[in-house]
């Protein structure tokens, strides 16, 4: 299978239809990615297969989590190269996202991509997130986080920047989880909890999500 195929196929099981032109800029973000990633350390996973699936479809799996709509905004926390706000950002361009990492040379990897792929209202913020400022809490409508520590600790970062009523979508592993007492005492409830297999693959993932309590 192509990865082109693969891209539509596997994008369409979390309910995006992909145009052309999106699939041609997540061909583009592929090439672009593992050429940096010779030169600097973006991510361990290497080969188009693995980053198709590991990576772009992925990213689609937080989808599981939350409607975007027109406005929809997102901060992303550790967005490394970009996972997931730069996949949900090409696949649904009305999307408003902004991509929180400290490291330089992968913030400077995300502006080379923002730039490169001409999207709009995508944001890098290269500072921790203790380090953002005022203007940033409770501005946002969904915050999520892939490589961010434990869940304890993306719920006690997170959960500043969510506008009451906002929600916390996480990516984690199938063995990890949460007291409920925990997320309440983040002033959190947790609405769900989803297992899912990537297509095209074995990799099993679970996406928690969380509401802020208004």
């Amino acid at each position: 299978m192509t990865l082109r195929r693969k891209l539509t196929d596997g994008a369409k099981t979390f309910g995006l239809d992909l145009t052309d032109e999106q699939v041609d800029q997540f061909l583009f973000y592929l090439v672009e990615l593992e050429k940096w990633n010779r030169k600097i350390s973006l991510t361990s996973i290497k080969g188009e297969q693995d980053i198709v699936i590991k990576h772009f479809l992925d990213s689609f799996s937080y989808l599981k989590g939350f409607e975007p709509s027109a406005g929809t905004r997102l901060l992303d926390m550790g967005s490394g190269p970009g996972f997931p706000a730069l996949p949900l950002k090409i696949a649904i361009p009305g999307l408003a996202v902004t991509m929180v990492e400290s490291v330089q040379k992968k913030a400077a990897f995300l502006r080379h991509m923002v730039r490169m792929l001409r999207l709009q209202n995508a944001e890098v913020a290269d500072k921790r997130t203790d380090g953002l400022p005022a203007s940033y809490v409770e501005q946002y409508d969904v915050v999520t986080a892939r490589a961010f520590s434990d869940m304890p600790s993306a719920l006690h970062e997170g959960r500043r920047f969510l506008k009451p009523g906002g929600l916390m979508v996480l990516s984690r592993g199938p063995e990890e989880t949460i007291a409920d007492d925990i997320v309440d005492s983040f002033g959190m409830i947790r609405e769900s909890r989803t297992e899912l297999v990537l297509p095209f693959s074995d990799y099993r993932r679970t996406i928690w999500v969380f509401r802020k309590k208004s």
